[in-house]
Protein backbone atom coordinates (compact mmCIF):
# COMPACT_ATOMS: atom_id res chain seq x y z
CA UNK A 1 0.00 0.00 0.00
CA UNK A 2 1.23 3.50 -0.82
CA UNK A 3 0.19 6.68 0.96
CA UNK A 4 -3.42 7.63 0.18
CA UNK A 5 -4.29 11.34 0.37
CA UNK A 6 -8.10 11.73 0.17
CA UNK A 7 -9.37 14.83 -1.61
CA UNK A 8 -10.91 17.55 0.60
CA UNK A 9 -10.23 15.57 3.78
CA UNK A 10 -11.24 17.27 7.02
CA UNK A 11 -11.16 15.46 10.40
CA UNK A 12 -14.58 14.98 11.96
CA UNK A 13 -13.18 15.40 15.50
CA UNK A 14 -10.61 17.97 16.62
CA UNK A 15 -7.48 17.04 18.60
CA UNK A 16 -9.07 17.18 22.05
CA UNK A 17 -12.25 15.40 20.96
CA UNK A 18 -10.08 12.73 19.35
CA UNK A 19 -8.20 12.05 22.58
CA UNK A 20 -11.42 11.82 24.58
CA UNK A 21 -12.94 9.50 22.00
CA UNK A 22 -9.87 7.23 21.95
CA UNK A 23 -10.15 6.69 25.72
CA UNK A 24 -13.90 6.00 25.57
CA UNK A 25 -13.56 3.65 22.62
CA UNK A 26 -10.70 1.62 24.06
CA UNK A 27 -12.29 1.27 27.48
CA UNK A 28 -15.66 0.18 26.09
CA UNK A 29 -14.32 -2.29 23.56
CA UNK A 30 -11.92 -3.86 26.04
CA UNK A 31 -14.73 -4.48 28.54
CA UNK A 32 -17.05 -5.99 25.93
CA UNK A 33 -14.34 -8.21 24.42
CA UNK A 34 -13.28 -9.55 27.84
CA UNK A 35 -16.86 -10.32 28.86
CA UNK A 36 -17.77 -11.90 25.52
CA UNK A 37 -14.77 -14.24 25.32
CA UNK A 38 -14.34 -14.77 29.11
CA UNK A 39 -10.89 -13.18 29.23
CA UNK A 40 -8.84 -11.88 32.15
CA UNK A 41 -6.33 -9.07 31.72
CA UNK A 42 -2.70 -9.93 32.54
CA UNK A 43 0.64 -8.11 32.25
CA UNK A 44 2.88 -8.91 29.29
CA UNK A 45 6.56 -8.43 28.44
CA UNK A 46 7.96 -5.74 26.17
CA UNK A 47 11.02 -7.87 25.38
CA UNK A 48 12.06 -11.54 25.54
CA UNK A 49 15.20 -13.65 25.18
CA UNK A 50 15.56 -14.94 21.59
CA UNK A 51 16.52 -18.49 22.58
CA UNK A 52 13.11 -19.04 24.21
CA UNK A 53 11.42 -18.95 20.79
CA UNK A 54 8.66 -16.80 22.29
CA UNK A 55 9.08 -13.86 19.94
CA UNK A 56 6.78 -13.79 16.95
CA UNK A 57 8.60 -14.20 13.62
CA UNK A 58 5.57 -12.76 11.76
CA UNK A 59 6.03 -13.68 8.08
CA UNK A 60 9.64 -14.73 8.75
CA UNK A 61 11.46 -11.79 7.16
CA UNK A 62 11.01 -8.98 9.71
CA UNK A 63 14.01 -8.15 11.91
CA UNK A 64 13.23 -7.73 15.61
CA UNK A 65 14.69 -4.77 17.49
CA UNK A 66 17.52 -6.11 19.66
CA UNK A 67 19.62 -4.76 22.51
CA UNK A 68 22.18 -6.08 24.97
CA UNK A 69 21.44 -6.38 28.69
CA UNK A 70 24.12 -4.29 30.38
CA UNK A 71 24.26 -6.16 33.70
CA UNK A 72 24.43 -9.55 31.92
CA UNK A 73 27.47 -9.04 29.66
CA UNK A 74 25.26 -7.60 26.88
CA UNK A 75 23.22 -10.78 26.63
CA UNK A 76 21.00 -10.24 23.56
CA UNK A 77 17.32 -9.47 24.10
CA UNK A 78 14.54 -8.74 21.58
CA UNK A 79 11.61 -6.34 21.67
CA UNK A 80 8.50 -8.42 20.95
CA UNK A 81 6.91 -8.23 17.49
CA UNK A 82 3.72 -9.74 18.86
CA UNK A 83 2.79 -12.03 21.75
CA UNK A 84 1.29 -14.93 19.79
CA UNK A 85 3.56 -17.55 21.38
CA UNK A 86 4.06 -15.89 24.77
CA UNK A 87 0.31 -15.92 25.41
CA UNK A 88 0.06 -19.67 24.98
CA UNK A 89 2.87 -20.29 27.44
CA UNK A 90 1.26 -17.81 29.85
CA UNK A 91 -2.05 -19.71 29.73
CA UNK A 92 -0.20 -22.81 30.94
CA UNK A 93 1.67 -20.87 33.64
CA UNK A 94 -1.52 -19.29 35.00
CA UNK A 95 -3.52 -22.52 34.78
CA UNK A 96 -6.47 -21.18 32.80
CA UNK A 97 -9.33 -23.65 32.34
CA UNK A 98 -10.85 -24.57 28.97
CA UNK A 99 -13.25 -21.88 27.76
CA UNK A 100 -11.37 -19.06 29.52
CA UNK A 101 -8.35 -17.02 28.57
CA UNK A 102 -6.32 -13.84 28.84
CA UNK A 103 -5.84 -10.56 27.07
CA UNK A 104 -3.16 -7.91 27.35
CA UNK A 105 -1.99 -4.61 25.91
CA UNK A 106 0.78 -5.39 23.45
CA UNK A 107 3.23 -2.70 22.40
CA UNK A 108 5.85 -3.49 19.78
CA UNK A 109 8.34 -1.96 17.37
CA UNK A 110 8.46 -3.25 13.81
CA UNK A 111 11.54 -1.65 12.33
CA UNK A 112 11.04 -3.02 8.80
CA UNK A 113 7.46 -1.78 8.40
CA UNK A 114 6.85 0.43 5.37
CA UNK A 115 4.76 3.25 6.79
CA UNK A 116 1.58 4.53 5.16
CA UNK A 117 -2.00 5.28 6.20
CA UNK A 118 -2.35 1.94 8.01
CA UNK A 119 1.19 0.93 8.94
CA UNK A 120 3.45 2.36 11.64
CA UNK A 121 6.77 1.43 13.22
CA UNK A 122 4.84 1.37 16.51
CA UNK A 123 2.27 -1.36 17.03
CA UNK A 124 -0.37 -1.34 19.76
CA UNK A 125 -2.99 -4.05 19.97
CA UNK A 126 -5.06 -6.17 22.28
CA UNK A 127 -3.49 -9.60 22.22
CA UNK A 128 -5.81 -12.33 23.48
CA UNK A 129 -5.62 -16.11 23.86
CA UNK A 130 -8.11 -18.70 25.08
CA UNK A 131 -7.83 -22.37 26.09
CA UNK A 132 -9.94 -24.75 23.99
CA UNK A 133 -10.62 -28.48 23.86
CA UNK A 134 -9.49 -30.84 21.11
CA UNK A 135 -13.07 -30.92 19.82
CA UNK A 136 -12.97 -27.12 19.35
CA UNK A 137 -10.24 -27.28 16.72
CA UNK A 138 -12.78 -26.80 13.94
CA UNK A 139 -13.83 -24.26 11.35
CA UNK A 140 -17.22 -23.81 13.01
CA UNK A 141 -15.65 -22.95 16.37
CA UNK A 142 -13.38 -20.44 14.63
CA UNK A 143 -16.32 -18.80 12.88
CA UNK A 144 -18.41 -18.60 16.06
CA UNK A 145 -15.51 -16.89 17.83
CA UNK A 146 -15.25 -14.41 14.95
CA UNK A 147 -18.97 -13.68 15.29
CA UNK A 148 -18.53 -13.00 19.02
CA UNK A 149 -15.69 -10.56 18.34
CA UNK A 150 -17.69 -8.90 15.58
CA UNK A 151 -20.57 -8.29 17.99
CA UNK A 152 -18.07 -6.44 20.21
CA UNK A 153 -17.08 -4.32 17.20
CA UNK A 154 -20.73 -3.44 16.52
CA UNK A 155 -21.26 -2.59 20.20
CA UNK A 156 -18.24 -0.28 20.21
CA UNK A 157 -19.55 1.44 17.10
CA UNK A 158 -22.91 2.16 18.71
CA UNK A 159 -21.24 3.42 21.89
CA UNK A 160 -18.88 5.90 20.25
CA UNK A 161 -21.48 7.14 17.76
CA UNK A 162 -23.86 7.90 20.62
CA UNK A 163 -21.20 9.91 22.47
CA UNK A 164 -20.03 11.74 19.36
CA UNK A 165 -23.04 12.20 17.04
CA UNK A 166 -20.85 13.71 14.33
CA UNK A 167 -19.63 10.16 13.64
CA UNK A 168 -21.83 7.83 11.62
CA UNK A 169 -22.44 4.07 11.51
CA UNK A 170 -20.33 2.03 9.14
CA UNK A 171 -20.48 -1.70 9.86
CA UNK A 172 -23.17 -4.11 8.60
CA UNK A 173 -25.02 -6.20 11.16
CA UNK A 174 -23.37 -9.45 10.03
CA UNK A 175 -19.88 -10.35 8.89
CA UNK A 176 -19.32 -12.32 5.65
CA UNK A 177 -17.06 -15.40 5.55
CA UNK A 178 -14.91 -16.51 2.62
CA UNK A 179 -11.81 -18.70 2.33
CA UNK A 180 -8.67 -17.43 0.59
CA UNK A 181 -9.17 -20.03 -2.17
CA UNK A 182 -12.81 -18.99 -2.68
CA UNK A 183 -11.63 -15.39 -2.90
CA UNK A 184 -9.13 -16.34 -5.62
CA UNK A 185 -11.83 -18.29 -7.48
CA UNK A 186 -14.09 -15.24 -7.31
CA UNK A 187 -11.46 -12.80 -8.60
CA UNK A 188 -8.89 -14.91 -10.52
CA UNK A 189 -7.36 -11.96 -12.36
CA UNK A 190 -6.73 -9.80 -9.28
CA UNK A 191 -3.90 -9.66 -6.75
CA UNK A 192 -4.66 -10.68 -3.14
CA UNK A 193 -5.10 -7.06 -2.04
CA UNK A 194 -7.29 -6.27 -5.04
CA UNK A 195 -9.45 -9.30 -4.17
CA UNK A 196 -9.85 -8.04 -0.62
CA UNK A 197 -10.76 -4.56 -1.81
CA UNK A 198 -13.38 -5.85 -4.24
CA UNK A 199 -14.98 -8.20 -1.70
CA UNK A 200 -15.02 -5.63 1.10
CA UNK A 201 -16.56 -2.94 -1.08
CA UNK A 202 -19.48 -5.30 -1.60
CA UNK A 203 -19.83 -6.72 1.93
CA UNK A 204 -18.56 -4.04 4.32
CA UNK A 205 -17.06 -6.53 6.78
CA UNK A 206 -15.51 -9.92 6.06
CA UNK A 207 -13.53 -12.76 7.55
CA UNK A 208 -11.01 -14.40 5.21
CA UNK A 209 -10.01 -17.90 6.35
CA UNK A 210 -7.27 -20.45 5.56
CA UNK A 211 -4.30 -18.15 5.01
CA UNK A 212 -0.79 -19.54 4.64
CA UNK A 213 -0.81 -22.56 2.32
CA UNK A 214 -0.25 -22.01 -1.43
CA UNK A 215 -3.51 -21.64 -3.38
CA UNK A 216 -4.38 -23.03 -6.80
CA UNK A 217 -2.20 -20.36 -8.44
CA UNK A 218 0.80 -21.62 -6.45
CA UNK A 219 0.95 -18.59 -4.13
CA UNK A 220 -0.38 -18.07 -0.57
CA UNK A 221 -2.94 -15.31 -0.06
CA UNK A 222 -0.59 -13.74 2.49
CA UNK A 223 2.44 -14.70 4.56
CA UNK A 224 1.99 -16.37 7.93
CA UNK A 225 4.51 -17.58 10.49
CA UNK A 226 4.44 -21.41 10.47
CA UNK A 227 4.46 -21.96 14.23
CA UNK A 228 1.48 -20.16 15.76
CA UNK A 229 -1.68 -20.18 13.58
CA UNK A 230 -2.88 -23.42 12.01
CA UNK A 231 -3.06 -22.42 8.34
CA UNK A 232 -6.25 -24.46 7.90
CA UNK A 233 -7.95 -22.77 10.88
CA UNK A 234 -6.94 -19.11 10.86
CA UNK A 235 -8.60 -15.88 9.77
CA UNK A 236 -8.26 -12.17 9.09
CA UNK A 237 -11.10 -9.80 9.99
CA UNK A 238 -11.41 -6.85 7.62
CA UNK A 239 -13.67 -3.81 7.30
CA UNK A 240 -14.30 -1.60 4.30
CA UNK A 241 -12.69 1.78 4.91
CA UNK A 242 -14.79 4.36 3.11
CA UNK A 243 -12.31 7.23 3.53
CA UNK A 244 -9.43 5.26 1.97
CA UNK A 245 -11.64 3.11 -0.29
CA UNK A 246 -9.88 -0.10 0.63
CA UNK A 247 -10.08 -3.27 2.67
CA UNK A 248 -8.92 -2.60 6.21
CA UNK A 249 -7.48 -5.41 8.34
CA UNK A 250 -8.48 -4.99 11.97
CA UNK A 251 -7.53 -8.40 13.37
CA UNK A 252 -5.50 -11.50 12.57
CA UNK A 253 -6.41 -14.59 14.57
CA UNK A 254 -6.75 -18.33 14.51
CA UNK A 255 -6.76 -21.69 16.21
CA UNK A 256 -3.14 -22.36 17.07
CA UNK A 257 -0.90 -25.13 15.77
CA UNK A 258 -0.82 -28.47 17.56
CA UNK A 259 1.74 -31.28 17.57
CA UNK A 260 0.49 -32.44 14.14
CA UNK A 261 0.18 -29.17 12.22
CA UNK A 262 3.27 -27.35 13.47
CA UNK A 263 5.88 -29.77 12.03
CA UNK A 264 4.04 -29.79 8.68
CA UNK A 265 4.07 -26.02 8.48
CA UNK A 266 7.65 -25.67 9.68
CA UNK A 267 8.74 -28.14 7.00
CA UNK A 268 6.78 -26.28 4.32
CA UNK A 269 8.40 -23.01 5.40
CA UNK A 270 11.90 -24.50 5.63
CA UNK A 271 12.17 -23.70 9.33
CA UNK A 272 12.61 -27.10 10.99
CA UNK A 273 15.52 -25.76 13.07
CA UNK A 274 12.94 -23.96 15.25
CA UNK A 275 11.97 -27.35 16.70
CA UNK A 276 15.02 -27.00 18.98
CA UNK A 277 13.60 -23.93 20.74
CA UNK A 278 12.00 -24.14 24.18
CA UNK A 279 8.52 -23.11 23.02
CA UNK A 280 8.44 -25.67 20.23
CA UNK A 281 9.70 -28.49 22.45
CA UNK A 282 7.05 -27.67 25.03
CA UNK A 283 4.32 -27.75 22.39
CA UNK A 284 5.43 -31.10 20.98
CA UNK A 285 5.65 -32.56 24.51
CA UNK A 286 2.08 -31.53 25.32
CA UNK A 287 3.10 -29.00 27.96
CA UNK A 288 1.12 -26.19 26.27
CA UNK A 289 -2.69 -26.08 26.06
CA UNK A 290 -4.67 -26.10 22.82
CA UNK A 291 -5.69 -22.51 22.16
CA UNK A 292 -7.32 -19.95 19.91
CA UNK A 293 -6.16 -16.34 19.87
CA UNK A 294 -5.33 -13.23 17.95
CA UNK A 295 -4.52 -9.56 17.94
CA UNK A 296 -6.83 -6.58 17.46
CA UNK A 297 -5.22 -3.31 16.45
CA UNK A 298 -5.99 -0.55 18.95
CA UNK A 299 -4.94 2.38 16.78
CA UNK A 300 -6.57 0.84 13.72
CA UNK A 301 -9.82 0.43 15.65
CA UNK A 302 -9.70 4.09 16.72
CA UNK A 303 -8.73 5.28 13.26
CA UNK A 304 -11.68 3.46 11.70
CA UNK A 305 -14.41 4.53 14.13
CA UNK A 306 -13.15 8.12 14.45
CA UNK A 307 -13.03 8.47 10.65
CA UNK A 308 -9.35 9.32 10.37
CA UNK A 309 -7.35 9.12 7.14
CA UNK A 310 -4.04 8.12 8.77
CA UNK A 311 -3.07 5.98 11.75
CA UNK A 312 -0.76 8.79 12.86
CA UNK A 313 -3.85 10.83 13.77
CA UNK A 314 -4.56 8.47 16.69
CA UNK A 315 -1.05 7.39 17.77
CA UNK A 316 2.29 9.12 18.27
CA UNK A 317 5.08 7.62 16.18
CA UNK A 318 7.91 8.54 13.79
CA UNK A 319 7.24 9.17 10.09
CA UNK A 320 9.42 9.95 7.06
CA UNK A 321 9.69 13.70 6.39
CA UNK A 322 8.15 13.29 2.94
CA UNK A 323 5.11 11.54 4.45
CA UNK A 324 4.68 14.20 7.13
CA UNK A 325 4.81 16.97 4.53
CA UNK A 326 2.30 15.26 2.22
CA UNK A 327 -0.12 14.67 5.10
CA UNK A 328 0.15 18.26 6.34
CA UNK A 329 -0.59 19.60 2.85
CA UNK A 330 -3.76 17.48 2.69
CA UNK A 331 -5.20 18.36 6.09
CA UNK A 332 -3.96 15.25 7.90
CA UNK A 333 -2.43 16.23 11.24
CA UNK A 334 -0.06 13.55 12.56
CA UNK A 335 0.48 13.40 16.33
Amino acid sequence: MTLILPDRYSPVLDLMETQLAIKELKDHFERILAATLRLTRVSAPLFVLPETGLNDDLSGTERPVSFGIGEDNDRPCQVVQSLAKWKRAALADYGFAAGTGLYTDMNAIRRDEETDNLHSLYVDQWDWEKVIGREDRSEEYLKETVRCIYRAFVSAQGHINALFPKLHSKLPNEIAFISSQELLDLYPDKTPKERENAFLREHGAACITQIGWPLSDGKPHDGRAPDYDDWDLNADILFYNEILDCAYEISSMGIRVDERSMPLQLKAAGCMERMERTYHKDLMAGRLPLTIGGGIGQSRLCMFYLEKAHIGEVQASVWPEQEKTACREHGIRLL
